[in-house]
């Protein structure tokens, strides 16, 4: 007997940190308000691809992911949201986009105190920061992995 298939959602959240600054981007949508770089990820698309697609489109920023912070799952009634909250670092040194477009509005680089002064889409942009800023554990980006890879 086959079962309807349960409508996921995946999101990921890049906390980009450079030294002692994170990047946040000025968002285009959602009340015009600072956010991670942050979105869905796309059919076919792993949440690696996603994350480093993400950034770049609304922050210009090329990264490497580095970590995973925690993973979210949350049933809803019309079916599950999943968002990974991922580390990164820059891999480069390219400012943040300054000029709109429909991604963003602009990105900066922003101190943890900083933080603080911004209007934020939500309490989880600080949440995050502060459990990195102090020391929060990491899980290596390794945990992450496709269905069926072997264990090393």
């Amino acid at each position: 007997m086959s079962r309807e298939p349960i409508p996921t959602w995946f999101f990921v959240l890049v906390a980009v940190r450079q030294n002692n600054k994170y990047l946040l981007v000025h968002e285009a949508k959602h009340g015009q308000l600072w956010y991670f770089p942050a979105g869905r990820v796309e059919p076919g698309e792993d949440f690696i691809a996603a994350a480093e697609r993400e950034t770049l489109e609304e922050a210009g920023i090329p990264i490497e992911v580095t970590g995973i912070v925690r993973v979210e799952h949350t049933p809803i009634p019309q079916g599950t949201r999943m968002r990974l909250i991922v580390t990164a670092r820059p891999i480069d040194n390219s400012p943040p986009k300054s000029i709109a477009d429909e991604e963003s509005l602009e990105a900066r680089w922003f101190t943890f105190q900083e933080l603080h002064h911004l209007a934020l889409r939500g309490d989880d942009v600080l949440a995050v920061f502060n459990y990195l800023e102090h020391g929060g554990e990491v899980a290596p980006i390794t945990v992450l992995s496709r269905e069926g890879q072997s264990f090393r």
